[in-house]
């Protein structure tokens, strides 16, 4: 029998965490980084949220800084919240998660039923897949609920050590916490993988102790020192406060002459510091260590019964005492909880292969009934290959992956990798792994995953996958040619190995490849005549997005012909992001922007946040010419800070293009050079002419706010010429800015000769922003003879896709009208101009527009700024929201927020719309008149 009833005894203070002998909660040397830890606890009874990460090495004293701001916030009466990673459970999806939030589950009956499921499914409580996006935000709105009672101090240590799905919770909390009166402190090891690193306010990287520091610590724990054993110590611990504390008591034992060895790196002699007041002790007592070292997680009696099965003798609650009185552990009676990360890791690292199999084994027998923990003992138990314990890790990684944990799942298939002695099973166990940290976002793994994959043990389905995997963590050149070929053989392979699904992804990457690159014309009959093989329906989604991306001027009309007679699938966010995108760069700005809505509020319900970055980053495009430019400024700014949590950094660079045209369309010509600038200054845009062309098009623009006309048409005829980088079939839909660069500096002929093909793609393709380029050019193009009938022919057409074109087209009738000496009839066409230039609240071509109104014998006050001006990107959304009815409950959902920062937006939003009620919301945005064609805020556009 066991006994479980611990008789261990307090020894001494806790020595490694350099506080002195007294219990004092002063830290030598850290005054500073002491106040600053007091100030963000002051903010937080102020009503404010903090975060703050805290690095160093190990030793410097980052866990004695969490202790004493817990310490600090626990005599304020704050609720503390407090869990530490540890190596052993970082494959353990929301193990941390789960230790930082039990002190809560009485609030948790407050949250929405959602969000209580979130939780429940986070922690293997219900049967559902679990949401990352939606357990972080359910986190946010449980501490935000329990701030309302108390503030909040959430502290996070070593976490280089938990798990990642705990890590991305932790670091979406701690990005939306302003609002609310929580403070969040995490800490982790700068010498540790993955720790977030980077400066700023944010950020307190500890450094050594300065001399005066050190010998005052060194001083107050080994007084009796002799002069030239302290010069010793204080040099060999450099500043490092665990260092002068634990040394001095290894420097007897160290060597006959009484001196450390110099050269070791520090964390290593004090290791061997820590292990040789191990070794001392007695045999039970090291098992005991080092089971705990092995298995942080068990409760003591499960490591006394693992312990009892190595020594083969009962062993009772004393044997931890000698690790107590070697100040080894705390005097835990629920867990051994080691007194430094760095004792659990020499115990761990210092014993022998024999002993750390023996006690694997052991543990696995005690956790026979925790299948997540029971699956690494036993794989750490393994010596060699051994086939079921790998199939135990498939199955551990299916379950971690439906409980969200893609990263222990990855890790799990990559264990499993090097216990198969089946070569063919091993390839298809690291392109798992790969295939999961592709989904991740970490291309770098991906890719050392993939690389270890063997192509001798691949089939041809295995080689489609590898080649998919490629794709995403090593793209290359977008213009690379032949990697379009290697796509249309892989999905050739697929196909003919019954993975149809696997064979249109690869198409789809193909015919992507051909947009975003622009590539040759017999690559993109290839790529579109690929799918006829796969027996597809006609209007299959994916089907129109793969001919329509690779050859638009041949099958975009049926296309859209097709798209016009769907009735899709509105819930499938996939399908919708294909008929969106599809619709998109034919130029149906109307209908891919419903289906990009629609596919973004898809990816909301489901948490999709990267998927979510994607759709915004695209869609927007696409409303800069609808005139829905609050919707264009709001949700670009939401998918650029989406897409950099993420990890989708190409989209953050499609969201600042987005926002660089709006800045050139409103006038904003230094900002949208500013932009411009950044956007064509990433890495990201090499080779992706889709995008180069769009940033050209806003350089252009904003030349001609500028009134810079002559450079304006010389950056966007380059868009024209072949041979040019930013050539794209999306050249087209600059010709209205060109025409206009071309009217002020009389190169109206070159215009002319450089838009000849207009005529016959707006034939073959007639897409509203087609015909609408074409409609425009000739009008603005024409000889002033010839203009009037092309100016009432393209303005009798519906321009709602455009608005923005419509009151361009009025001002050049306009000022062809005054050219001609018709001031009185130039009026009607300029009115109108202004009053759509006021509605979409374009500053430039208002002003232009009334200087004109004004030459023309007709005074025009200046346009108002209306009060939406004053706010910022996610004022103006939440204020939209609000306005449309949302509670703040919903807004923060939707905006993944807590509701009582979408609570604190308003406060801050009343006064600068000069109302005091929610009521009052919607006339406030509604201050400027509408232009034709334009929705009120907050309701969709009408198809």
């Amino acid at each position: 029998m066991i006994d479980t009833q611990p008789a261990v005894h307090t020894h001494r203070p806790d020595a490694a965490s350099g506080l002195p002998d007294s219990g004092s909660p002063s830290l030598y040397g850290r005054e500073g980084d002491l106040a600053l830890l007091e100030h963000l606890l002051d903010r937080a009874q102020e009503g404010r949220g903090s975060a703050l990460w805290i690095g160093g090495g190990a030793g410097l004293g980052k866990t004695s800084l969490l202790t004493a701001a817990a310490r600090s916030a626990r005599r304020r009466s704050m609720t503390v919240l407090s869990a530490a990673g540890v190596e052993p459970e970082s494959h353990l999806p929301f193990a941390g998660l789960h230790q930082l939030l039990l002190p809560l589950r009485a609030e948790a009956v407050h949250l929405e039923p959602r969000q209580r499921r979130a939780l429940r499914a986070a922690f293997g409580l219900e049967d559902t897949a679990p949401d990352l996006f939606g357990i972080a935000l359910a986190t946010l709105e449980l501490l935000s609920e329990a701030a309302g009672n108390t503030p909040v101090l959430l502290i996070a240590d070593d976490t280089h050590w938990l798990d990642q799905p705990t890590k991305d919770v932790l670091a979406f909390v701690a990005r939306r916490v302003d609002a609310d009166p929580v403070v969040v402190l995490t800490a982790s090891r700068t010498d540790a993988p993955g720790h977030p690193g980077g400066s700023g306010p944010g950020h307190l990287r500890l450094r050594a102790l300065d001399s005066t520091a050190a010998g005052t610590l060194l001083d107050s724990r080994s007084s009796r020192l002799a002069p030239a054993a302290r010069a010793l110590v204080l040099a060999q611990a450099a500043g490092n406060p665990l260092a002068l504390v634990e040394l001095p008591r290894a420097l007897a034992d160290a060597t006959p002459t009484g001196r450390l060895p110099d050269l070791l790196p520090l964390n290593e002699r004090l290791e061997r510091a820590f292990t040789a007041r191990a070794t001392s002790l007695p045999h039970a007592t090291r098992v005991l260590l080092l089971a705990a070292a092995a298995e942080t997680g068990c409760e003591f009696g499960q490591l006394l019964r693992a312990t009892q099965i190595v020594v083969g003798t009962r062993v009772d609650a004393a044997a931890l005492q000698p690790a107590v009185d070697e100040d080894l552990v705390h005097p835990d009676v629920v867990r051994v909880r080691f007194r430094h990360p760095l004792i659990r890791s020499a115990i761990y690292a210092r014993a022998d292969i024999a002993e750390r199999l023996a006690v694997h084994a052991a543990l696995s027998t005690v956790l026979a009934n925790d299948p997540d923990r029971y699956v690494w003992q036993r794989a750490a138990a393994t010596l060699g290959t051994d086939e079921d314990v790998v199939t135990l890790l498939e199955e551990f990684a299916t379950r971690a992956r439906a409980r969200g944990g893609v990263t222990a799942a990855v890790e799990a298939l990559e264990r499993g990798s090097t216990l198969t002695a089946l070569l063919p099973r091993r390839t298809s166990l690291l392109l798992g792994a790969a295939e999961l940290a592709c989904e991740l976002g970490r291309r770098q793994d991906a890719a050392d995953l993939a690389a270890r994959a063997e192509p001798a043990h691949m089939g041809p389905v295995a080689h489609a996958r590898m080649t998919a995997v490629r794709e995403i963590v090593s793209p290359g050149p977008m213009g690379e040619e032949s990697r379009v070929l290697t796509l249309l053989e892989a999905s050739a392979q697929a196909h003919e190995a019954g993975h149809t699904d696997l064979a249109v992804h690869l198409l789809w990457r193909a015919a992507s490849r051909c947009w975003w690159g622009n590539l040759s014309q017999n690559l993109r009959e290839a790529v579109a005549s690929a799918p006829d093989l796969l027996g597809l329906p006609p209007d299959d989604p994916r089907l129109l997005a793969i001919r329509a991306y690779a050859l638009p001027e041949r099958h975009g009309a049926a296309a859209l012909a097709h798209m016009a007679r769907l009735t899709p699938d509105r819930s499938d966010a996939d399908v919708m992001r294909f008929l969106g995108s599809t619709a998109l760069i034919l130029g149906d700005f109307r209908t891919s922007s419903s289906y990009m809505a629609t596919a973004a509020e898809s990816c909301r319900s489901q948490g999709r946040l990267a998927l979510l970055a994607r759709t915004l980053g695209a869609g927007n495009w696409g409303r800069l010419w609808t005139g829905e430019w609050d919707r264009v400024r709001t949700e670009s700014e939401e998918a650029a800070t989406l897409a950099e949590e993420t990890g989708e950094h190409f989209w953050a660079v499609s969201a600042t293009t987005n926002l660089a045209m709006l800045a050139a369309l409103r006038g904003e010509h230094a900002l949208a050079e500013a932009l411009a600038l950044e956007a064509r200054s990433s890495t990201h845009v090499t080779g992706v002419r889709f995008l180069l062309v769009s940033i050209q098009q806003v350089r252009g623009v904003a030349a001609i706010t500028a009134g810079r006309y002559d450079e304006a048409f010389d950056l966007l005829k380059r868009a024209f010429d072949p041979s040019d980088p930013t050539h794209h079939d999306m050249r087209w839909w600059t010709a209205p800015d060109l025409a206009d660069a071309a009217v002020h500096t009389g190169r109206q002929d070159e215009a002319r000769r450089i838009l000849t093909g207009l005529d016959a793609l707006a034939h073959r393709l007639p897409t509203p922003m087609t015909l609408m380029c074409l409609r425009y050019t000739r009008a603005v193009l024409a000889e002033d003879d010839e203009a009037g009938p092309l100016f009432e022919e393209a303005l009798a057409e519906d321009l709602d896709q455009g608005p923005l074109y419509r009151a361009r087209l009025l001002l050049a009738q306009g000022r062809r009208l005054r050219r001609l000496r018709r001031p009185a009839d130039s009026r009607a066409p300029l009115r109108q101009a202004r009053d759509i230039f006021d509605a979409l609240g374009s500053p430039h071509w208002s002003n232009v527009t009334r200087q004109l109104l004004r030459a023309a014998g007709e005074d025009s006050q200046q346009r108002r700024p209306a009060a939406r001006d004053h706010l910022s990107p996610q004022e103006l959304q939440i204020a939209t929201l609000a306005a449309a009815g949302l509670t703040n409950r919903q807004i923060g959902q939707r905006l993944f927020l807590s509701h009582r920062t979408v609570g604190s937006h308003l406060y801050r939003i009343f006064p600068k719309l000069e109302i005091t009620t929610r009521a009052q919301l919607a006339e406030a945005l509604r201050t400027i008149p509408l232009g034709p064609g334009q929705s009120p805020p907050g309701q969709p556009p009408v198809l």
